[in-house]
């Protein structure tokens, strides 16, 4: 076997132990690439050295470098505006009505990586504040990456970022320039909280969610960790609660636990949950 190959398996191997993310064949080229930083930092040219370094005794905090190195922390504000726009103008207005007695909204964003996805959703909320008034509101996103939990903590994004899906006047209704970037404002800020957890383990003692938002995620699974993740999702969702999943991904093969809302773009709800068959007329 060519060296180089078995060492971007073991690459890949360590990625799957870690995160349940699959870095098949075809996209082993991305490891050289994300991988130069770490090569620069410890004075390395290639794959090869690198596992000879992962092989000694004290290379954990080496394989975490690697592992947050690997994941795709690809997010950007309101990414996929349709399915924001769902969110704000037909599920949220239903789960008001359907807590209306709790007045509790708790909402999950698996695989949040730098806290985009998580204060848009934020920020959908502090616009409707005359339905939110007198409610508990949290969300929660979740990402196993420490430094991007890190990134999403600090609230503080590059001109770059925040301009990436976000229109001029919500930036300058939530963000405060700063000399480091763009900081959300508290108001913002209060609604979320990050942390660090792994998809596929048990969540803490959190939820259960109202909505999850798990978009992205389940695209770099094989199917058994699929039905894994699924696991966990219905593990942490409310039974009359919301599922969104990417455009792209499905639960075909992965779980029965989930049904299609008709007409909605990646929306799902537990199966046997109180399903309105009116909900997208009111599109």
């Amino acid at each position: 076997m060519d060296m180089n190959f078995g060492s971007q398996k073991i690459i890949a191997d360590l990625l799957a132990a870690r995160t349940g993310q699959q870095l098949t064949e075809d996209r082993s080229w991305r490891i050289g690439t994300a991988l130069s930083g770490i090569f620069r930092q410890i004075g390395i040219s290639n794959v090869d050295q690198l596992v000879c370094l992962l092989d000694q005794p004290s290379h954990a905090t080496l394989s975490q470098q690697v592992v947050e190195a690997l994941l795709n922390n690809e997010t950007y504000f309101f990414r996929d505006r349709a399915m924001f726009n769902q969110l704000s103008d037909l599920v949220l207005p239903q789960i008001a009505k359907e807590r209306r007695q709790e007045r509790t909204l708790s909402i999950l964003c698996a695989g949040c990586s730098t806290g985009q996805e998580a204060l848009s959703l934020g920020m959908v909320l502090l616009e409707q504040k005359a339905r939110w008034a007198g409610w508990k509101i949290e969300i929660t996103g979740i990402d196993i990456s420490h430094g991007a939990i890190a990134t999403a903590r600090a609230g503080t994004y590059s001109q770059f970022e925040i301009q990436r899906g976000l229109p001029v006047a919500q930036m300058l209704a939530h963000f405060t320039e700063t000399p480091i970037g763009w900081e959300a404002n508290e108001e913002l800020r209060s609604l979320v909280r990050f942390r660090v957890h792994n998809l596929l383990d048990p969540m803490p003692a959190i939820g259960p969610f109202d909505l999850i938002l798990c978009r992205n995620v389940l695209l770099y699974f094989d199917a058994a960790t699929r039905r894994r993740a699924f696991s966990r999702l219905m593990e942490s969702v409310n039974p009359e609660g919301w599922v969104m999943l990417g455009a792209g991904e499905t639960i075909v093969g992965h779980t029965d636990q989930l049904a299609l809302v008709k007409g909605g773009i990646g929306l799902y709800r537990p199966t046997g949950s109180r399903l309105e068959a009116n909900f997208m007329k009111r599109a």
